[in-house]
């Protein structure tokens, strides 16, 4: 009852928002209307107001009972904090995108070569520092030697901003991951290229991290010669054969889904705001209720592995996760399920206006011509198997393929696991390694 309350609230604010193509003062992006509604639900339960009608006092109760357990601090701590805490010196570089959005990168400066390290589908910088010291991939690298740089794409929580637009209008959100790949990647690369000096990197992707990276070489191929080694922690490109439950529930109703959002102004899915901040920190700011609850939310989309959950460690991982995409990011990935194409985003009928053609153009994979290493596992339910080797079949420069040694290793172990040091990372510096001394 509480729980449809409060939607209902949220729901009822969301339908007074006008719709339009242009940003006006009128139009606002739903997750800013979560806040609104959010702060309005605390001041009701304040106030007493409403009380009996959406029992608010229940939800001061949960809330204040939550708050009072001791947490971990890392929880709050954001991820300059928690370098700085475990001895490693940071760095914080703002960037400007040719269409406007500033980024933020963060780097953990060392004389070694230069590794970039993109962040996957709602995750950011963070998640290659919030599973700590001994099995963080940013510290594992920086311990190796590498000068290691940590990319943010726009819609983030690190990159929410624009020169001209706010993350409250609509229009700042009309992006997919092919932006991110074509004007996000560019100058974060060569901003970390130049500050360094150096000619070439390696870049590291997890998930839409290495969506991102393929939609880069492949319409922008003069940066292939900028990479020393691509490493895919996931591929993700193909998606027809997913068995993302998610996405399989999505993508019947697709162009519904997305007409739905629209109307409802939700251009934002799953933002960092005061409402999810709240949701995380009470459903998983435990160890138990992360398991039980915000787990089993990422089985749903990226396939379970009960066996690698790092219970302890959940709480401070969703103390900064999600951290917000456009919801346009979504319905572009549900369009390759449908397309089983690796293609540009299909506008409909304005498709003859935005490529000459009524169907999107593929992304010619072919011309991704630096080397490639591939980490795949069995249970990923996001990159299966079938659509990673449809992908590899058309690099042309694959330098290895990987296939994690854990039966059950899934989408979100390769940046969570208990284990992922012993069953990836250590592989991957391999890798590099190997790379580096041919």
């Amino acid at each position: 009852m509480i729980i449809r309350s409060v939607l209902f609230v949220i729901f009822s604010e969301m339908l007074k928002v006008i719709n339009g193509e242009n940003c006006t003062l009128f139009e606002r992006n739903a997750a800013d209307i979560d806040n609104d509604v959010f702060e309005e639900i605390k001041d009701y339960a304040d106030s007493g107001a409403f009380e009996a009608l959406f029992n608010i006092t229940a939800i001061e109760s949960i809330y204040h009972e939550f708050k009072s357990i001791k947490y971990n601090e890392d929880i709050f701590l954001n991820i300059t904090q928690l370098l700085h805490k475990y001895g490693y010196f940071a760095e914080q570089h703002e960037v400007q995108t040719s269409d406007g959005y500033l980024l933020n990168m963060f780097r953990i400066p060392n004389k070694g070569p230069v590794v970039f390290l993109m962040h996957g589908i709602f995750c950011s910088s963070d998640d290659y520092v919030t599973p700590g010291p001994d099995r963080g991939l940013a510290y594992l690298l920086a311990d190796a030697g590498y000068d290691v740089w940590m990319g943010n794409a726009r819609g983030t929580i690190h990159s929410r901003n624009h020169i001209s637009l706010s993350p409250s209008c609509a229009e700042f959100w009309d992006f997919t991951w092919d932006e991110i790949g074509r004007y996000d990647l560019p100058i974060m690369i060569d901003y970390a290229l130049n500050a360094t000096n150096q000619e070439q990197l390696i870049y590291i992707g997890h998930s839409q991290g290495t969506t991102t990276f393929f939609v880069l070489c492949s319409e922008r191929p003069e940066y292939n010669d900028k990479i020393r080694l691509m490493v895919a922690l996931s591929a993700v490109s193909f998606l027809s054969h997913t068995k993302s439950l998610f996405f399989q529930i999505v993508s019947p109703i697709n162009s519904l889904f997305w007409d739905a959002t629209k109307a409802m102004n939700i251009y934002e899915f799953m933002p960092r705001n005061a409402l999810m901040e709240f949701l995380t920190s009470t459903f998983c700011g435990t160890p138990a209720t992360a398991t039980i609850v915000c787990d089993n939310e990422v089985f749903f989309f990226a396939g379970p592995d009960f066996t690698q959950i790092n219970s302890t460690a959940l709480p401070v991982l969703f103390g900064h996760a999600p951290a917000g995409i456009a919801t346009k990011q979504l319905i572009h990935y549900v369009q390759l399920i449908q397309s089983a194409k690796f293609g540009q985003f299909d506008h409909g009928w304005r498709n003859i206006e935005k490529y000459g053609s009524t169907i999107p153009p593929d992304y010619p994979v072919e011309k991704i011509t630096s080397p490639v290493a591939v980490f795949y596992s069995r249970n990923d339910w996001f990159g299966d198997i079938e659509d990673v080797e449809i992908l590899i079949k058309r690099l042309p420069n694959l330098f290895k393929f990987v296939t994690v040694q854990y039966e059950s290793f899934s989408h979100m172990d390769y940046i969570w696991a208990r284990d992922v040091k012993e069953l990836l990372y250590v592989d991957v510096l391999n890798v590099i390694e190997e790379c580096l001394n041919s």
